[in-house]
């Protein structure tokens, strides 16, 4: 009954669809590959040949990378990207999913399996014949941008903490899988920076928001960890200023409206409740700097660092907020790429039939940070910053990063 509602509702915006072919030209995967016919095509006009009964012939549709920025530039507010994720579901269930797929989609699993063995587990994804045998077994390219364990748990480190701000003022934080695994040191600057800020930083206890699953199309098993998620939040937003925020900007995402749009969970009460009380990290940040609460005792940083708002970002539709966040900060010179996709695409660009896609999506990205002489780049998303930062060999950071450093708070 969900899928049928959830396909009703995205089919509504079919007809608004005027072949201006607009998303077909912002397309990063069909400006490089010819497996993905386009947006345009693999959306709205053969979402008027399904059948809700029949076959899906559609085998392309598993081409597109769900990076959302059709249904961003659609003049007429087709939801193309919702209806392709929509099509690639129903393939999948019945074509079925490669075992790759239910491994690669659960972050929570890899996470606790590989960091009490954080450096044997870090070293077999830097060996090459290990690389070779998981391409072969498991069907995940050999030169795939791959994260490293941290070796510990953000949340670990939350829970041991002693000293933190006590306030009125609280903040909800939803960290996500990357921050709990790979990288919880983002974590420990974004609390570091709410505190100084006045705020006390509440960690409850979550899990995955589902984006995964949902992207390789597994979307029961969607509905259900994102179900679960809201229901860990819930209990934390004590009145209607309640603010839950996070610094994966893809999850935030997921929580905000991808998740209620594409899994059909618009009328989850909880889930409902959960998304409207969501921000993404700059967001917020900019938001107190324009009520004037945010303070600005910025020391500065002379570098140049490249900018890139990855496609979840701006699916935000808040503007590029960490632009505005950055500018702020003295001596600070940020270069702007202009590129529209990194090509990872979460779990997309680490699947060996869908690897050289996305490195040719990347390309023009990759080329422009080359020449932007930055020493570093700034990205929202952890899994692009994975890629840009294998791709350019230069490291990559969250720019909350430049914040922490310019508040002086490492010192």
């Amino acid at each position: 009954m969900t899928d049928l509602l959830e396909l009703a509702q995205l089919r509504g915006t079919l007809d608004h669809c005027v072949k201006c072919t607009i998303c077909e030209t912002a397309c990063p995967v069909s400006n490089v590959s010819p497996l993905f016919p386009g947006p345009k095509y693999a959306g709205p006009q053969s979402e008027r040949y399904r059948v809700a009964d029949e076959p899906s012939v559609d085998l392309s549709v598993d081409y597109c990378s769900g990076c959302g920025i059709c249904s961003q530039v659609c003049p007429q507010g087709v939801k193309i990207a919702e209806i392709n994720a929509q099509a690639r579901d129903k393939l999948k269930r019945q074509k079925g999913w490669p075992l790759r797929d239910r491994i690669i989609t659960r972050p929570t699993w890899l996470g606790r399996a590989g960091t009490p063995v954080a450096p044997l587990a870090n070293l077999s994804l830097k060996l090459k014949p290990a690389r070779i045998l998981i391409e072969k077994t498991l069907g995940i390219h050999r030169d795939a941008a791959m994260p490293a364990f941290a070796g510990r748990r953000f949340s670990a480190w939350a829970r041991q903490r002693s000293d933190g701000l006590k306030s009125v003022r609280k903040i909800v934080y939803f960290h996500g899988c990357g921050t709990e695994y790979y990288e919880p040191w983002e974590g420990e600057k974004l609390v570091a920076i709410l505190e100084h800020n006045g705020f006390e930083v509440v960690v409850p206890k979550q899990d995955c928001c589902g984006l995964p699953l949902q992207s390789s199309g597994l979307f029961d098993d969607a509905r259900k960890v994102l179900g679960t998620l809201a229901r860990a939040l819930d209990p934390y937003l004590t009145d209607d200023d309640t603010i839950i925020v996070g610094n994966a900007t893809s999850c935030t995402l997921m929580l905000k409206r991808e998740g209620r749009e594409v899994l059909g969970l618009q009328d989850d009460p909880v889930l409902k409740r959960v998304s409207s009380h969501v921000y993404d990290i700059c967001e917020l940040l900019l938001e107190l700097h324009d009520r004037g609460e945010l303070k600005t005792d910025f020391q500065p940083i002379d570098e140049v660092v490249a900018y890139h708002a990855p496609c979840q970002q701006q699916g935000h539709w808040v503007g590029k907020p960490a632009l505005d966040l950055l500018a702020l900060i003295p001596g600070l010179q940020v270069r702007e790429m202009n590129a529209r996709c990194c090509g990872i695409a979460g779990t997309y660009g680490l699947k060996v039939e869908k690897y050289e896609i996305a490195q040719a999506v990347g390309r023009d990205l990759f080329d422009q940070v080359a020449a932007s002489g930055a020493s570093t780049v700034l990205c929202d998303s952890e899994t692009c910053r994975w890629q840009l930062a294998d791709a350019t060999q230069r490291p990559a950071a969250h720019p909350i990063e430049y914040l922490y450093q310019a508040y002086g708070l490492g010192s």
